[in-house]
């Protein structure tokens, strides 16, 4: 999964694609890249980000994404707002990745599921002005697993297919960064995939890999230049039966994935029977179908 943040300050890009034409020839050289999903997202998460108003998001989001279906991508939107979620359908998105799993906006699973496409539940305790207060742990795998088992309860109820959901433990959303969480939650993966449910990743650039590769004097390394351990975390998800990973550069992540899908076929786990990523990918888009 690609992204494409069409914002003026999202952490990863500074605002690169903010000009609607630079975002529809980003996420078209993405796909050119390998990328099987490209993800549109109209307003930035990172930590302290303040939100936007709705009619901004839909300006920001909506010509993109008509830009892009047109020319035959899968594209999923990046949107807390149900109101935005249904204008993203309505001009070609086939599915919705909300962070805040329907929390933000409790129309949002009612939405999803008249439209009766894939819906990314991500685990998420709070707006990104003070998300990272609310990173209070006891067990953070087991309390992670069981807050997303509960929206997933939610939303199903809500009448969404379960073939439809796919799940997402929310790498950085109120996990501490000097705390481990983020660390743990990928070295007990299969706490999530073990659910039944697809699982998606999002590590890219995040702060926690640019705090494990400091420099000599300590400093934290730049988010634009965290790719190569984005790179290994793909790997490690792949391996694990991850679904997807969200990546800002695709090229060379495309790698570690094809390899390691390739392993799981050889060891007899790869999903349904002996798919590769790239169909699994487009049948989610699809039908909501595949699993892990």
């Amino acid at each position: 999964m690609g992204v494409v943040n069409v914002t003026p300050d999202s952490f990863s890009d500074g605002g690169a694609w903010f000009d609607h034409e630079k975002a529809i020839h980003h996420g078209l050289n993405l796909v050119a890249e390998g990328a099987d999903i490209i993800d549109v997202g109209g307003e930035s998460t990172r930590p302290g980000a303040q939100r936007v108003s709705r009619e901004e998001e839909l300006r920001r989001v909506v010509p993109v994404i008509e830009a892009l279906t047109a020319e035959g991508v899968p594209v999923s939107v990046d949107t807390m707002r149900a109101e935005v979620a249904e204008a993203a359908i309505g001009a070609g998105a086939r599915i919705v990745n909300d962070v805040s799993g329907g929390l933000a906006d409790p129309d949002m699973p009612r939405a999803v599921a008249r439209a009766g496409i894939p819906y990314v539940v991500m685990h998420w305790r709070g707006h990104s002005h003070d998300m990272q207060t609310r990173a209070l742990y006891q067990d953070v795998v087991r309390e992670v697993r069981d807050e997303l088992l509960q929206r997933v309860e939610v939303v199903l109820n809500e009448g969404l297919d379960p073939s439809k959901v796919i799940l997402d433990p929310g790498l950085g959303f109120a996990k501490n960064p000097t705390a481990g969480h983020n660390w743990s939650l990928l070295a007990h993966l299969d706490a999530f995939t073990s659910t039944g449910y697809p699982v998606l990743v999002g590590a890219s650039r995040k702060s926690f890999l640019g705090r494990l590769l400091t420099d000599a004097d300590g400093t934290p390394r730049p988010f634009g230049e965290c790719d190569d351990a984005t790179v290994a975390i793909t790997s490690l998800v792949a391996a694990a039966g991850g679904w997807c990973v969200r990546v800002h550069r695709v090229r060379p992540t495309a790698t570690p994935s094809a390899s390691a899908a390739a392993v799981r076929a050889a060891g007899g786990t790869a999903a349904g029977s002996g798919k590769t990523d790239r169909d699994a990918a487009d049948g989610r888009a699809d039908s909501g179908s595949d699993r892990p």
